[in-house]
């Protein structure tokens, strides 16, 4: 025997009763005391968990320092990055299409720009070169802010901006600069010897890529700008930079180049994985 299908109004009326029922006084199913007592069983267990995380985080900042990181053993060796850099570090144009080297010139120029003199002079400072500009704390009085060397962009010559506004992509000789990513405390050579960036074709470019020549000469990022105490420490801090000067380029051809620092502290890692670290490639093409 079938059973008799419930109507809408007892449905309706179900719900009704589950939602408050007069009789029981029971709301969504359970009475006062019973929410009561749930409501105070989380409480209680929330009010514990967040005062657990709290006192967790409490103890952890404890233990960190606003100008040195606890633990920096994955920068043991600092990565670069070029300027301009493009897309997937590609750097392609044509010598007669204006507007496909001018984004490279403009992204050159608001690189730049805080390396200008005048803000330089106000920012920072003259230093010794060829020396480690070192500004120890005394106990737990510290240093700060630390002061910065002035690193002006007429150092960089030819690919400065400043003799030749469009860096050199008109002419087909274009300029790239390259920077050392900041790590904290880096000293990078302990024989007093500056260290130096080089670049080459990779694979069978050399012919095609031409000569190079570097600015500052020989490609050096001068000792007097580290170490590099942080940017809490030091606000006004200035990566030195270098730049390349491609000469004689081989048009309409695809040039594989890789730049990589030389120091005696920093030994690079010949696996792929790492290809950053040190070094940086990047594909450079000029159409006629």
């Amino acid at each position: 025997m079938a059973k008799d299908k419930k109507s809408c109004g007892d449905v309706i009326d179900e719900w009704k009763e589950f939602v408050w029922n007069p009789r029981t006084h029971e709301f969504l199913g359970r009475t006062a005391s019973s929410w009561g007592l749930i409501l105070l069983f989380y409480l209680v267990f929330y009010t514990c968990l967040g005062g657990v995380f709290a006192l967790t985080m409490y103890v952890l900042l404890q233990t960190l320092d606003d100008y040195n990181p606890t633990y920096q053993d994955r920068l043991a060796i600092p990565g670069m990055m070029i300027r301009p850099r493009g897309e997937a570090l590609e750097i392609v144009y044509s010598m007669e299409d204006t507007e496909s080297w001018d984004i490279y010139v403009e992204s050159l120029d608001t690189f730049l720009a805080p390396y200008d003199e005048a803000v330089q002079a106000r920012t920072n400072v003259e230093c010794l070169p060829d020396r480690y500009f070192l500004q120890e704390d005394s106990g737990e009085v510290r240093n700060n802010p630390k002061r910065s060397c002035q690193f002006n962009r007429s150092a960089l010559l030819q690919c400065s901006g400043l003799e030749d506004r469009f860096y050199g992509y008109r002419d087909g000789k274009p300029c790239i600069l390259i920077k050392l990513n900041r790590v904290i405390g880096l000293m990078p050579s302990k024989d007093g010897e500056s260290p130096y960036i080089t670049c080459a074709a990779k694979t069978d470019d050399s012919e095609i890529m031409g000569e190079l020549e570097y600015f500052p000469p020989n490609g050096t990022l001068n000792l007097m700008y580290f170490p590099y105490y942080g940017k809490k420490a030091q606000v006004n801090y200035s990566q030195p930079l270098v730049a390349i000067k491609f000469l004689n380029i081989t048009l309409n051809e695809d040039i594989n180049v890789e730049c990589r620092i030389n120091a005696d502290q920093i030994k690079l890692s010949g696996e792929e994985r790492d290809k950053f670290a040190g070094r940086v490639s990047f594909k450079l093409r000029v159409n006629s």
